[in-house]
């Protein structure tokens, strides 16, 4: 991935927050039938390792957990918002028009190897594990043991489990970072107006990191 000096984000434990908080992820691979891609909800273990490791499952029907081979290198990569910049948002544009459109956004792309676990054990871990994760904020969180015995090792039966070995980890938050401090609150300044709240609050930390390091520079 292509990381300006400004965009680079390099602390482990703001990388494994955004992993944490945006599980949702597209799993990459390059198996016997060549490249696949998945989306899958991850687990994170920052336990593991230097960098932690991921579990997942996929249905027993997909055909990528038999295409892939124990150690072989997938890539999987995790977003966490984006949005149109305008170049109008910007108070430099009206006085010298050098500005362009653009795109802010935060992703993190995840190196690793994998392993493949068919046991039912594992993967009941990994699906109770993601429940109780995910049902936390649910006013009445439902529990594996709410679903029928028969029914649930049914549903066991039918995913296989999936664990990567982080290898390497890098981070890329776009959020204007290399823009002057006008023009930064300009584009915060827009994006509230159109509704970006999200993407328009990550952009103030941005905006005053931004201006220590001008401040560095005098």
């Amino acid at each position: 991935m292509y990381i300006p000096d400004d965009f680079q984000e390099q602390r482990i434990e703001v990388l494994h927050d955004l992993m944490t908080q945006y599980p949702f992820a597209t799993l990459f691979c390059n198996g016997s039938n060549g490249l696949d891609a998945n989306h899958l909800p991850f687990e994170l273990d920052t336990e593991i390792g230097e960098f932690g490791a991921l579990r997942a499952h996929v249905a027993r029907d997909n055909s990528v957990w038999r295409d892939m081979k124990n150690g072989d290198e997938v890539l999987v990569v995790f977003q966490a918002g984006d949005a149109y910049i305008s170049p109008n948002w910007y108070p430099s544009k009206h006085e010298h028009h050098r500005q362009v459109p653009t795109w802010n956004y935060r992703v993190v792309h995840v190196y690793g190897k994998v392993s493949i676990h068919d046991d039912e054990r594992y993967v009941r871990g990994v699906v109770a594990r993601l429940t109780r994760q995910h049902e936390a904020s649910q006013d009445e969180p439902w529990k594996m043991s709410d679903a029928p015995k028969d029914y649930l090792e049914s549903m066991l039966k039918a995913i296989v489990g999936i664990e990567i070995e982080i290898v390497k980890i890098q981070g890329k938050f776009k959020l204007g970072q290399n823009k002057s401090e006008q023009d930064i609150l300009g584009a915060v300044a827009g994006l509230k107006q159109s509704g970006q709240q999200a993407m328009a609050e990550l952009m103030c930390p941005s905006s005053k990191a931004n201006f220590k390091k001008m401040e560095n520079k005098k």
